[in-house]
C-alpha cells in the first residue's frame, strides 16, 4: 500500500473531475482538510462560480472519499517545526507536509505553490500516482 497526502484542492478536484483513487493507495490528510475544503468552496459561492446545491452535492461526495485524518501532538508540532525552518507565517502548509513526512510515502496536489514548499521538504507525486497502482 502507497500512502499519499493530499490537500483540500487537490480533494476538490478528485470529486469534481469523478476521480477515483486506486484501492491499493491510503490517503492521508491533516484533520482539516475537510474544513479548508469548504472555505475552498464558500468562496467559490461568494464569487458566483457555484451555487448552493452544487456545494452540497460536492460536500456529499468530497465526505465519501476514505481519508486516514491526523491531527495529533507529534503532528502539529512537526508542521511548527517546518513552519518555523522555513520563516513561514502560517501552518496551513506545513501541516500537509508534517503529514506526508511522518504518515506518507509521497504529497500529492494540484496547488503548485504547495508542490514547491514541498520539493525540498517531503517527496512529491503526480495526480495521476493516485489512479494506478504506486
Amino acid at each position: 500500500m502507497t500512502r499519499f497526502v493530499v490537500d483540500a484542492p487537490t480533494l476538490l478536484h478528485l470529486v469534481d473531475e469523478g476521480l477515483t483513487v486506486d484501492p491499493a493507495h491510503q490517503l492521508v490528510a491533516p484533520g482539516s482538510i475537510r474544513s479548508e475544503a469548504l472555505q475552498l468552496l464558500l468562496g467559490q459561492v461568494v464569487r458566483g462560480e457555484r451555487d448552493e446545491s452544487s456545494v452540497r452535492s460536492t460536500h456529499e461526495r468530497m465526505t465519501e472519499v476514505r481519508i486516514r485524518l491526523l491531527g495529533d501532538r507529534v503532528s502539529r508540532m512537526t508542521s511548527w517545526t517546518i513552519a518555523r525552518e522555513h520563516g513561514w507565517e502560517t501552518l496551513r502548509d506545513a501541516e500537509y507536509l508534517a503529514v506526508a513526512r511522518l504518515q506518507a510515502d509521497a504529497l500529492v496536489s494540484i496547488d503548485p505553490e504547495l508542490v514547491s514548499k514541498a520539493d525540498s521538504v517531503v517527496a512529491v507525486a503526480p495526480l495521476s500516482a493516485l489512479l494506478g497502482p504506486g
